[in-house]
This record gives C-alpha cells, sequence and structure tokens, in this order.
C-alpha cells in the first residue's frame, strides 16, 4: 500500500488488553501500521509479567484481574496516561465491561473495539445463542438443559458444554444415559446438544464501523490443541460466507472481527455452534491469506478508507502452527496500572 510522505510519520498507541500468546496478532499490527506510514505504540497488559506477548510490546502494564473491583479503574488510568486511542481486547474475559463502559473509554478519546453490550450477553451465553439462531431461521443443534436431556429419550452420542464456557474447556461427548447422568451432574452449568458430525470450520468475519460486513473468511479446523486451532486451512465456500455474513449482520455485531464456529453436517447444512465477537485464536490464518483486518482496523481509526474485497483472500492457504520461545535475559521494568 503506497504511503504518501506527509502520513509517514503519524504517531498512534494502541493497546491489548489481557495479551496472553497472542504474539503473531501484535506482529500483524505492527506490520499494518507500517504499510500505513504509522508510528505505532503498542501498550500490552496482562496479570503478570511472565506473558509471552508482553515481551513484545512497548510498553507492559501489569493489570487487576478481570474480575477485580480495580480493573476498569485500573486500563481507563492507562488509557489517560498514556493517550490510548485504539484498545483491542483479545479473549472473552472483560468484553461484557468494556461493551458496558465504552462510552467512558471515548470520552477518555480512546475508542473501543468492541460489540455493543447485548451482543456480547448473546454471544456469552450458549443458551441465548441458540435461541438467537433459531429465531432468525439459522440451523443449530438441538439444545436442552441437563434435566430436560434426562427426563427425554435422546439419541446417542450428544455433546455437553458449560452455557457460559471459552476454549473448549468442560467440553465432552457423552454416549450413553449413564456417561450423560456422570459427566452432567459434574459439569458446572451444563447444557446439552444434540451431535452434529461433519467437518467444523471457524470464519473470521469483518466488520467495519458501520456494522456492515465486509469480508467473511472460512477456516477449516484440521487439528485443535487446547480449544485453539493447530491446524487449519483456508476454504473459500461462498455459500457459507454468504451465510456467515447475513448471520453478523442479523446480530448487529461489530466492529472488528467476529468469530463464528460451524459445522457442515452430513446433508450439507451449515450448523452454527458458537458466536465469539473477537479475535479468534486462529486468525493469523486469514491475516496471512490476504485478509489484513490490522490493516483496516487501523486505516478505519484514521479515516482513510481501507480497500476490502469481499474475497479477496487466498484459498486453500494451510496453516501449521508450533511453540514457539521468547526468552527474558533480564527483567525490564513492567508498569503497573492504576494511577
Amino acid at each position: 500500500m503506497a504511503v504518501q510522505a506527509s502520513r509517514r510519520h503519524k504517531r498512534l498507541v494502541l493497546a491489548f488488553t489481557c495479551i496472553g500468546r497472542r504474539v503473531s496478532l501484535l506482529k500483524a499490527f505492527r506490520a499494518a501500521a507500517e504499510g500505513l506510514g504509522v508510528r505505532l505504540e503498542v501498550i500490552g497488559t496482562d496479570v503478570t509479567a511472565d506473558s509471552a506477548a508482553l515481551q513484545c510490546c512497548d510498553r507492559k502494564v501489569l493489570v487487576s484481574r478481570v474480575d477485580h473491583p480495580e480493573y476498569l479503574s485500573d486500563l481507563l488510568a492507562l488509557v489517560r496516561r498514556h493517550q490510548v486511542e485504539l484498545l483491542v481486547p483479545t479473549v472473552d474475559l472483560d468484553l461484557k465491561l468494556l461493551a458496558r463502559h465504552r462510552e467512558a473509554f471515548a470520552e477518555a478519546g480512546c475508542h473501543v473495539l468492541v460489540s455493543a453490550p447485548e451482543v456480547i450477553a448473546i454471544c456469552q451465553d450458549k443458551r441465548r445463542t441458540c435461541r438467537f439462531l433459531e429465531a432468525r431461521g439459522f440451523c443449530t443443534p438441538r439444545t436442552l438443559s441437563l434435566s430436560e436431556a434426562l427426563r427425554k429419550r435422546q439419541p446417542y452420542p450428544l455433546f455437553l458444554k458449560p452455557w457460559d464456557g471459552a476454549a473448549a474447556r468442560g467440553n465432552v461427548v457423552v454416549r450413553n444415559r449413564k456417561e450423560l447422568e456422570f459427566f452432567g451432574r459434574r459439569l458446572r452449568h451444563c447444557i446439552v446438544q444434540e451431535f452434529i458430525a461433519g467437518p467444523e470450520y471457524t470464519c473470521d468475519a469483518y466488520v467495519d464501523r458501520d456494522l456492515r460486513v465486509r469480508c467473511v473468511v472460512p477456516r477449516q479446523r484440521v487439528a485443535v490443541r487446547g480449544g485453539e486451532v493447530s491446524k487449519a486451512r483456508i476454504v473459500k465456500d461462498r455459500m457459507m460466507m454468504e451465510r456467515v455474513g447475513r448471520l453478523v449482520e442479523a446480530l448487529g455485531a461489530g466492529p472488528g472481527v467476529i468469530t463464528i464456529q460451524l459445522i457442515k453436517d452430513r446433508r450439507g447444512r451449515y450448523v452454527f455452534i458458537e458466536i465469539n465477537p473477537r479475535f479468534g485464536g486462529g486468525v493469523p490464518l486469514s491475516i496471512e491469506g490476504g485478509a489484513n483486518f490490522p490493516a483496516w482496523i487501523l486505516a478505519e481509526h484514521l479515516g482513510r478508507a481501507p480497500r476490502i474485497r469481499w474475497d479477496g483472500f487466498r484459498n486453500g492457504l494451510l496453516m501449521l502452527r508450533y511453540d514457539a520461545e521468547v526468552w527474558v535475559r533480564r527483567r525490564e521494568e513492567v508498569e503497573h496500572g492504576g494511577v
């Protein structure tokens, strides 16, 4: 992307919350800023200094835990102190809080890349997610409470998960009533769903600041480790892209990247199972494939109209992830949140 000399030294301060292991995402934003002629300063927040991605930030800030009463004030103090213009959440933990307090950040001169509170509520309660999908005519697994599943005769296998869970924690497949009783009573906030067989996909949908879906990248999940994709391939399924775009617009999610999970069943139906209103763990594949979400986000923030093609990404690109290391040879200064 050509950059005018007059724009070469624009400075932008961006902060990531709960940055954890998001090294690839951080690097993608740095590369996007370079392409746009922006001098990007990256602030990372976490609860521990022993965070891999934190070591790659220009400023490292320790904050309270998300569920601590001081977490919000820590973030607002950070934003004001360092003149943060853009705040990017990376996990589910603080989405609800950030959504409820978007105006407070806006008053401090900071745009938070988060959906509206009602959207977050629908996505983070899987019971509400299913009701939303059914009401809008999207296919989703039949969903019951544990008591309903035990009371009614159900075809096995069944899929159990917590209605407020994340990263596949607690998810289990049960193959008979005995297993349903055993795991169901041990799983907190358990819901029971019909088991859907077929390849699983994660779709990254880009939503602009006018809440229009501009691009959808389907990624087939080839292998998963610890709830996050370890091998994936881009599959340019145009019908899937269109269906996901309609879903995201019906939800009113955005701006930013919204992650949709679905299964293509044996009948060829797209069965939607999860909606995550944030960057997914496998988003580096979509970015590498040509859907440059960080560049689009930064360009929009700067008032520039990014060039976005609905299907302008590379089909068939395969991502094989591996563990890498961050070496900390000496302790650099770590800032503490709050005033």
